[in-house]
């Protein structure tokens, strides 16, 4: 199902890193992962692909180069979290597993191995978990781990444990350090916290380009066409996905790999709703064009201004036509592709 064409190209105001395209290898399991040549590993949700996860890549590509080898990650689906505490878990997701695995593309991964996470491996020991997943799996040369790394049961294995059995199944462990921009640690979280507030700016700047969110286009009320301002409403496809804080946004917006100009709309509309539940509408700048039915990528630029209630149509109309001016502004330079997706949402 990876390989179905998905044609939105993500494209960056911030590049951390030049994009290194690859055709990246998606396997299923970790047991039937078989590679050509000595193995390279890192291990981890990378859940973003943000500036740290990249550091972390870019050193796995330096040690593959260097020793001939392939650059794997071994992630797991689902989010280790959502099975440990299905109730009360309160995860939001930077990534589908398709926005997921076109950044690793273009970060020039070779292998992702996307394996089933569950009761059981969360549960086996750090030597059972490196036994399976290593020794009998993925049999690595060279592990790269970040320095917060933890695994198996409780998250009971370190660095030093790990260090230990790569002696025993005849691998190498390399911890790195945490990664800082302008003196901030880089971590999902810290994202996760900037689109809470709205600030997509430092969001994009954490992550090496602009976040996304993809979804499908379904038939809204139409009220914005009979002022002059048609949306396409979008539902994400991932019900964890992460959403930016309510407001207005530039964004850029990919429907069958063209990339068009869009302000978007996030909230409860409170000028013309009173149902209060929250949606997702994208006016399209340039064109005018039925996406009922579509995969919609937005990929968020600038935040325009917070959502707020208007004495009616008339003044709202008029706010939307400053709006528009002001992303035209925010989006009058074309996007540059940072990685081509290949990848469903």
């Amino acid at each position: 199902m990876f390989r179905e064409k998905f044609a939105a190209k993500v494209h960056g105001i911030v590049v951390c890193s030049q994009p290194n395209f690859v055709d990246v290898n998606i396997h299923q399991n970790a047991l039937t992962f078989q590679a050509e040549k000595p193995v390279v590993l890192t291990i981890g949700t990378f859940d973003g692909v943000h500036a740290g996860h990249r550091s972390v890549l870019r050193r796995l590509q330096e040690i593959a180069a260097e020793r001939g080898a392939e650059s794997v990650l071994l992630t797991f689906d689902p989010h280790p979290r959502t099975v440990l505490h299905p109730e009360h878990h309160g995860l939001r997701l930077l990534n589908t597993l398709g926005e997921k695995a076109a950044l690793l593309e273009g970060a020039g991964l070779d292998h992702l191995v996307v394996h089933p996470f569950n009761l059981e491996l969360a549960r086996m020991s750090p030597k059972d978990y490196v036994r399976e997943l290593f020794a009998d799996g993925i049999r690595p040369d060279t592990v790269i781990v970040g320095y917060d790394h933890r695994f198996g049961r409780n998250r009971e294995g370190s660095f030093e444990s790990l260090t230990n059995l790569g002696l025993v199944h005849g691998f190498e462990v390399e911890e790195l350090p945490a990664h800082y921009e302008e003196e901030t640690r880089v971590s999902s979280t810290k994202v996760r916290e900037a689109l809470q507030a709205g600030d997509v700016e430092s969001a994009a700047k954490w992550l090496c380009a602009p976040f996304p969110l993809t979804g499908r286009v379904v038939r809204g009320e139409g009220k914005g066409r009979t002022w002059g301002f048609p949306t396409a409403n979008l539902v994400p496809s991932l019900a964890l996905k992460a959403v930016p804080a309510e407001g207005v946004y530039a964004c850029w917006a990919y429907v069958d790999g063209e990339a068009m100009r869009a302000m978007v709309n996030i909230g409860q509309r409170p000028t013309v709703s009173l149902a209060g539940t929250r949606s997702i509408e994208a006016h399209l700048l340039d064109v005018e064009r039925d996406l009922y039915g579509s995969v919609l990528q937005l990929h968020f630029m600038a935040r325009l201004r917070e959502e707020r209630r208007f004495e009616g149509p008339e003044a709202l109309v008029a706010q939307l036509r400053d709006d528009r001016d002001a992303a035209m502004a925010v989006l009058a330079q074309a996007p540059a592709a940072l990685f081509n997706s290949t990848f469903p949402a």
